[in-house]
């Protein structure tokens, strides 16, 4: 039992790491430099994170249960896929189309005007010695939750979830046939596999806010800098996403008549 547990145990470990993939972060990166919070920042993360791992699980418990055997273009074509979204988060970066979106589709919060609210009820506050019930929860604090959500906006909700969706494709295969070399039980099998996955959600919460943390702290004096940063995060993502597809087309031979692919 103890080995079993040490197991389970290293599958979260490993998901932690394996938010530290080169494409993971490459990805993230050029997502959370538009961002001006360390907590959004965290969010996004977790985000992707949640995607992430409902590609893996999906995907690997279907090959898990059902002894699935991918073919290896079809396997190739899964790690392109991540390599064509590289390039598509280069370029909308690089031409300013990221920044647009983010500014058309997350607008500013617009939230009941509660100074008036508590005008209102200072106006009708009972004198000494009135039984009136007084408010359980003040609207300032119910109302934390819902402007939070919209300081991060449902498109930044919805990106790095479909983002992370996307990049689930590219490891999918190879954690679920590592895990059946290992765990011979199915079900403990999708157990690790969802402990994988939650480790992988909090090993990019932990990225993605190490990562704006510079770009928060010197968002006002270093304006120039931070855009540097941000220009230069598109360059990184549109030549990674080159790479990898020169890498899987050519190399791995998925754009020829010799293909060779090994789950990494």
């Amino acid at each position: 039992m103890f080995s079993f547990a040490a197991i389970l145990a290293l599958g979260f470990l490993l998901g932690m790491r394996h938010a530290t993939d080169p494409d993971h972060v490459v990805a993230i990166t050029t997502i959370v430099t538009k961002q001006q919070g360390i907590a959004k920042a965290g969010v996004i993360g977790a985000l992707w994170g949640l995607g992430h791992t409902f590609t893996i699980f999906v995907v690997g418990t279907i090959i898990i249960l059902f002894q699935v055997t991918i073919p290896p273009r079809i396997g190739l074509s899964m790690e392109l896929a991540v390599a064509a979204m590289l390039i598509l988060l280069g370029i909308l970066n690089l031409t300013g189309t990221l920044r647009w979106l983010q500014k058309r589709f997350t607008p500013s919060p617009q939230l009941p005007n509660t100074a008036n609210s508590a005008n209102d009820r200072s106006a009708i506050t009972p004198f000494r010695g009135s039984s009136l019930p007084t408010e359980p929860e003040s609207v300032e604090a119910k109302l934390q939750p819902y402007r939070f959500l919209r300081a991060v906006g449902s498109y930044n909700i919805l990106r790095p979830l479909a983002i992370g969706i996307v990049h689930g494709l590219a490891g999918s295969a190879a954690v679920a046939l590592l895990v059946m070399t290992t765990i011979h039980d199915p079900w403990w099998a999708i157990t690790y596999l969802l402990l994988f996955g939650i480790g992988t959600i909090a090993g990019m919460m932990i990225i993605t806010a190490a990562i704006a943390m510079p770009f928060v702290f010197t968002g006002r004096r270093f304006s120039g800098w931070n855009r540097g940063m941000a220009m230069a995060s598109g360059l990184l993502s549109l030549g990674f996403g080159l790479f990898l597809s020169y890498q899987i087309g050519f190399v791995d031979g998925l754009f020829t008549s010799h293909v060779h692919w090994i789950p990494q």
